[in-house]
């Protein structure tokens, strides 16, 4: 028997995206500094020089992905086209035992990342971890055949049966969106990544009291890092109506708050915070053989640098409640899906039009909204009402409520 989670083809996208071969770590601070030595001092040089090698030294060994590539690295600088990349959060608690230890490694978060092929703007979907879609077959971990395919299942059960090749093969199939780019990362990577940027302030409009993972926040505006950041990511029955699509609108008001942060204190442009954040990220992240690279890393990050926060989309992949073989949970809304993922796959620009989602409302506090400071994008694609979500300029707050373990 298979373990189950208590929580087609791929269809090609046109955004391209840099190809990897195995590039060894000297090689990799070669052209690093090669790249810098007009512009930069000796002593420079050799921080920078031992940042890239300390981080390439870091990075785990990667995970193959289906059908995966492996060609040349991108040159310095922001990467060629779009990009495609899912992003997973285990709640496993693989690394510390503080954690506790599951029988199962679920997905806890499933996120597709898409940066236009211009570098103008970027959509990121959440996927709920209750919705009920295909698993297909899936290679074992350990190499020794594969999974059988399920007709319908939790996404959160990908990550168990065959690791993050899998939920990149689960979503992949779901969408018809090509994803070449993968990373898993583990509690202690959260916690490590707010503490380098010094906190994510949030706005939360009413309580928010989780006796089931222990956190507590009164009303108003809080700085959240370490182990507070993480349990308001988590969060479910702390959030109004402890539902699971709830708890996604929650999560996008701490990422658009992050968005804002980084781009107000011109993070990315601190050497420090820079070196901090990918530490913490590659102490404590799997990613896929096509990331293993620092170049390509990097790049996507330069490519996500320049696009303002009013034209980062963050989406919940549009689902309503149901059941499946008599289990509850969530099930796609499908047009709404199919009018979504056909703007991603055209490489559109898209707006939400349905409202924050049960878990987050507009900050009543906010100024007006101001006069638009970057030009309007082309092309835009108003979604479906049924579809929740907001920009990343947005000021939202979370809608807390009490629950009592």
């Amino acid at each position: 028997m298979r373990p189950r989670g208590t929580r087609a083809n791929s269809v090609p996208t046109i955004a391209r995206h840099g190809r990897l071969r195995a590039v060894g770590p000297a090689s990799t601070i070669l052209k690093f500094i090669a790249g810098a030595v007009s512009v930069a001092v000796v002593s420079s040089l050799l921080v920078a020089g031992y940042a890239v090698w300390d981080i390439a030294n870091s990075i785990k060994p990667g995970v193959h992905l289906i059908g995966e590539t492996i060609g040349p690295p991108p040159d310095i600088g922001a990467i060629e086209g779009g990009v495609n990349m899912l992003l997973v959060g285990s709640d496993s608690g693989e690394g510390d035992p503080a954690y506790g230890h599951r029988g199962e490694h679920l997905n806890d978060v499933t996120i597709l990342l898409h940066i236009s092929e211009d570098h103008t703007n970027a959509t990121v979907v959440s996927f709920p971890r209750d919705l009920f879609v295909p698993i297909p077959s899936c290679p074992k971990e350990n190499g020794k055949g594969n999974w059988g395919a399920q007709a319908s299942n939790k996404i959160n059960v990908a990550l168990t049966y065959g690791g993050l090749a899998c939920v990149v093969k689960t979503v992949s199939d779901l969408t018809g969106v090509d994803i070449p780019f993968a990373a898993k990362i583990e509690f202690n990577g959260v916690i490590e990544m707010s503490n380098a940027i010094g906190g994510v302030t949030v706005c939360v409009a009413t309580p928010i009291h989780d006796g089931q993972i222990g956190l507590n926040l009164d009303a108003g505006m809080q700085t959240l890092q370490g182990w507070d950041a993480l349990m308001f990511l988590r969060s479910r029955y702390g959030v109004n109506g402890g539902t699971d699509i709830a708890r996604i609108s929650n999560q996008q008001v701490f990422m658009s708050a992050l968005v804002r942060q980084v781009k107000a204190k011109e993070t990315l442009s601190d050497p420090i915070k820079v070196y901090g954040l990918a530490k913490a990220a590659v102490d404590n992240m799997q990613v896929s053989n096509s990331l293993r690279n620092p170049l390509t890393i990097a790049s996507i990050a330069m490519a996500m640098k320049d696009i303002p926060p009013e034209h980062i989309q963050l989406i919940q992949y549009p689902s309503h409640f149901g059941s499946s073989e008599g289990r509850g949970g969530v099930l796609p809304t499908v047009d709404a899906a199919n009018a979504l993922f056909a703007a991603i796959k055209s490489d559109f620009p898209v707006a939400v039009t349905g409202g924050t989602g049960p878990g987050a409302k507009v900050d009543p506090n906010a100024s007006a909204t101001p006069a638009p400071t970057v030009p309007p994008l082309d092309n835009v694609v108003q979604l479906p009402g049924a579809i929740t979500g907001q920009s990343s300029d947005q000021t939202t707050c979370s809608k807390g409520q009490s629950y009592k373990h």
